[in-house]
């Protein structure tokens, strides 16, 4: 049996299956594509769920691909054996209301043992108990004896998932020989030990249970096979293990010699290996296809894996940053099968970097205190850290709780999970709201760290804009201070505020701060530790001291038309969703008084129908006048109106949720609009890719969208003076402008030809013969590059077959042709060599086809000389 590599089992399986008229698809993402029910892609039917349900029409009826899977629910097992990976590719085939059990049995048999050349005695199918069809196919069409068909009951050899769809299994295993076995007399097919090894399963959708178990036939029968490219590679392969095929022994491999290690000489070493290997080429995967590191969802499965390869490189002794290096690896191995590795491979370094580099400067410290406070807890005889220390490692030091309970696992030891808990409820109360400190004119703002951790502000913003309040702090740039005076740049905090600080997107208010004899303008608001805002400009009168009353006013017209914006991207998400597909997650954005912008996942560049879609339904929405009806309530009953809440975004017990109308309910703690009326117009003005699986709409609406229009009637109106015409009649005068220049080229063509042609005179009496070719070689003048290429055309017509190099000089520059005909080529004839050896004489260069060939160059003084050698070496390539 010939020992094939993981690319070339991928290649076969799918060149296979189209010979048998299936279309091959490309992997789907992991991403689930409007699917709710899966976090990540974890087999190769799940992305085509919709086919199979008859929800979409496929693309053809016989399906085959090659699906790339991650699956984390034994995620702590992964590396402790060699059996447990996280990310798998499957090969499958699929048929939707087509071929049935026949073909599917035979073109496994086919596949496996004429395609592959696995030996047909060690390959032992499986079938569902009372499946007597499957059975009469392998035992009487195939000719496997009966007693190496096994029968299986419901749990091993059918499928379903509750009601719906249904149906047995056929599965194969081969039998990898007694080195893989337990040793026990016993051990046959379905034995827990290595020797024999499942591969293929047919799963036959034939059945629709109705949820209580009773069965009917299905009209449409379907078959949806896979196959586990990995293990098909194990055996072909005859090797222990996935991390032994030849892909990931590559970076098995690479893995140990960074570390510097052997594979298999130490068993807490092979773990590490394992657990690298697996993990770098998942997060590798996940990062194509735009999945970012995040708290939660499939962002915090690739956070977690990324930080669990960091830890574990550790553990094998390598310094420094090294995931990078090993997706190098990983892109090298399967770019065959997933070209986009290699063309996202700087995103996907750019990801991988900034989340070890973010993680390096925590794991540390956070190993050192935990190492500390297990010494402590020996000491004590205590096994379980107590939930104070174990927050206290995660909220001060960023230490991952997961990461904690796998280092004490490992020791026999555990954490106070409650504990935890209370600790980061409390915490969370202390400081809902809280971004942490501020980036100031581009340096950490550590200014704030100074202020009294008790002082505290007020919002009054969302029903008031004018409030009188009273100076609690003050900072400049650099420390904390007792007053500020004209001129000076710094931070004012007050009890109470109607300033909105930046957060979720809406860029903070602007406005002014009031004393009797000082005025300091606010150009930025934020949100500081303990529910302090910090309102961030500039005094531009007088002085403003601690303790001042003081007023402050916000800038209504600024709130207002940043309400605007923020309240259009609530209609823009839902119209998104509408148009795209429930896989849409809001990004990010960003809103202020001048425009929106609005950051998505989408996994491609959307249509122009698609855009307008979701253009009318806003506009829809905003000429309906919805009212804007916002309320504070538990979260859970929250979530039971269907709020949309923020990808990744952790909330309090209480919540503000936004409606508008019956349309969008959102989480959301920002101003808006009373009414979608106010919002007047939205207009998107583009649609952009910012990163892999996400897109960015950028938007205007009232003031900014008239602004828009009023520069743009400006823009008509200066280009239809030039054109000597009015924005009425601008179209017909550009058409006609376009019809006259059209007929001008086509002039100017035709002189141009009539004077190559003139240029050429009769040429045809230089034609030579050079080993029995024709040759024509000549120097026209004035000729342009087009014109060559039309003239040596003419000139083969003539010449009937033979080579010609002509030449023209154009405003001191060269232009060189040459062209040869096919029977000229047959006998070595090659116009792109004969090309190159001419050019460098006429100071250039070129090349091309041997049939069509040209050069440009900057020495007319040289073209006697081209022509003359290019007689010579036409001589070197005629036989």
């Amino acid at each position: 049996m010939q020992k094939y590599g993981v690319n070339e089992l991928r290649r076969m399986f799918l060149e296979f299956f189209e010979s048998k008229g299936h279309l091959a698809m490309k992997s789907f993402s992991l991403v689930p594509h409007n699917d709710k029910s899966l976090l990540l892609i974890n087999s190769g039917m799940a992305p085509l769920k919709p086919y199979f349900t008859g929800q979409e029409i496929p693309p053809r009826r016989r399906v085959t691909t090659c699906q790339k899977c991650i699956r984390t629910g034994d995620i702590e097992n992964v590396g402790k054996t060699a059996r447990h990976g996280t990310f798998f590719e499957m090969l499958g085939n699929f048929s939707f209301g087509d071929y049935f059990k026949d073909e599917a049995i035979h073109w496994t048999w086919e596949f496996l043992t004429e395609v592959v050349g696995l030996n047909p005695n060690r390959l032992y199918p499986s079938i569902y108990l009372d499946d007597d069809e499957a059975f009469e196919i392998w035992n009487k069409e195939i000719g496997i004896p009966e007693e190496r068909i096994f029968r299986f009951g419901k749990e091993d050899n059918f499928w379903e998932h509750g009601a719906g769809p249904c149906g047995p299994c056929s599965e194969v295993y081969y039998d990898r020989g007694e080195k893989y076995g337990c040793g026990e007399p016993g051990c046959t097919v379905g034995c827990e030990c290595d020797r024999y090894m499942e591969i293929w399963n047919n799963v036959f959708t034939q059945f629709d249970n109705d949820g209580h178990n009773n069965y009917t036939e299905l009209e449409q029968k379907n078959i949806d096979t896979g196959m586990g490219l990995e293990r098909l590679a194990c055996i072909v392969q005859d090797v222990d293990s996935m991390f032994d095929i030849d892909t990931l022994k590559a970076l098995r491999d690479h893995v140990c010699n960074m570390a510097g290690v052997e594979y298999q000489k130490d068993d807490n070493t092979d773990t590490s290996i394992r657990v690298l290997t697996d993990h770098i080429r998942s997060v590798t995967f996940m990062i194509s296809d735009g999945i970012l590191p995040s708290n939660s969802g499939r962002g915090y499965v690739l956070r977690r894996l990324l930080r669990r390869a960091c830890r574990h490189g550790r553990l094998l002794g390598i310094k420094g940053a090294f995931l990078v290096e090993l997706a190098q690896t990983v892109i090298d191995g399967s770019k065959d099968g997933y070209p986009e590795l290699e063309e996202k491979k700087d995103f996907i370094f750019n990801v991988i970097a900034k989340e070890e580099a973010q993680f390096n400067k925590t794991i540390d410290q956070g190993l050192s205190i935990l190492a500390d406070m297990e010494e402590e807890m020996k000491k004590n005889g205590e096994t379980v850290l107590s939930g104070k220390n174990a927050f206290k490692l995660y909220d001060t030091y960023g230490f991952p709780i997961d990461l904690t309970s796998e280092i004490l696992e490992e020791k026999g030891l555990t954490y106070d999970e409650k504990g935890f808990e209370e600790a980061q409820k409390e915490q969370r109360a202390k400081s809902e709201g809280t971004f942490g400190t501020h980036t100031y004119s581009g340096k950490d703002a550590s200014v704030y760290d100074q202020l009294d951790p008790e002082l505290s502000s007020e919002f009054a913003g969302y029903d008031q804009l004018d409030v009188e309040s009273e100076v609690t702090a003050m900072t400049s740039e650099t420390e904390v201070v007792d007053a500020l005076t004209d001129g000076d740049k710094g931070t004012i905090i007050v009890a109470k505020t109607p300033f909105y600080a930046t957060m979720g997107g809406q860029e903070a208010d602007k406005g002014i701060i009031c004393t009797e004899d000082g005025e300091f303008a606010v150009e930025d608001v934020v949100k500081l530790a303990g529910g302090k805002f910090g309102h961030v400009g500039q005094v531009t009168k007088g002085m403003i001291k601690v303790g001042d009353k003081v007023s402050l006013k916000v800038d209504k017209e600024n709130r207002a038309l940043a309400e605007n914006n923020h309240s259009a991207t609530h209609l823009l998400q839902k119209a998104l969703r509408m148009v795209l597909g429930n896989h849409v997650e809001q990004a990010g954005s960003l809103n202020n008084a001048q425009r929106l912008r609005f950051d998505f996942t989408h996994f491609s560049a959307m249509t122009a129908e698609e855009l307008q879609k979701v253009e009318d339904i806003v506009n829809e929405k905003i000429r309906e006048n919805l009212p804007v009806v916002i309320k504070n309530m538990p979260i859970e009953e929250a979530k039971k109106t269907g709020a949309a809440a923020l990808f990744g975004e952790k909330y309090g017990d209480i919540v503000r949720v936004v409606s508008m109308g019956d349309f969008s309910i959102e989480f959301c703690g920002g101003t808006h609009v009373s009414n979608t009326g106010s919002i007047m117009a939205f207009k998107i003005l583009s649609e952009t890719g910012v990163a892999a699986g996400v897109r960015r709409i950028e938007a205007l609406t009232s003031k900014g969208l008239l602004d828009y229009y009023s520069a743009q009637e400006k823009k008509l109106h200066e280009t239809a003076k030039l054109l000597k015409a009015t924005p009425e009649n601008i179209e017909e005068k550009v058409t006609h402008l376009m019809n006259e220049n059209k007929a001008l080229k086509g002039e100017v063509e035709s002189l141009k030809s009539k004077l190559a042609k003139d240029a050429m005179g009769d040429v045809m009496n230089q034609v030579e013969e050079v080993k029995g070719v024709k040759f024509l070689a000549a120097n026209l003048e004035g000729v342009d590059m087009n014109g060559l290429r039309d003239l040596g055309d003419q000139l083969k017509e003539k010449l009937g077959e033979g080579v010609i190099l002509l030449a023209s000089v154009n405003d001191g520059k060269v232009s060189l042709m040459a062209t040869a005909t096919d029977g000229a080529m047959k006998q070595g004839a090659h116009a792109g060599n004969l090309i190159k050896a001419v050019a460098k004489l006429v100071g250039g260069g070129g090349g091309g086809r041997p049939n069509m060939a040209q050069a440009g160059g900057k020495n007319p003084a040289g073209v006697a000389d081209a022509l003359k050698a290019a007689k010579e070496a036409l001589e070197g390539q005629l036989a």
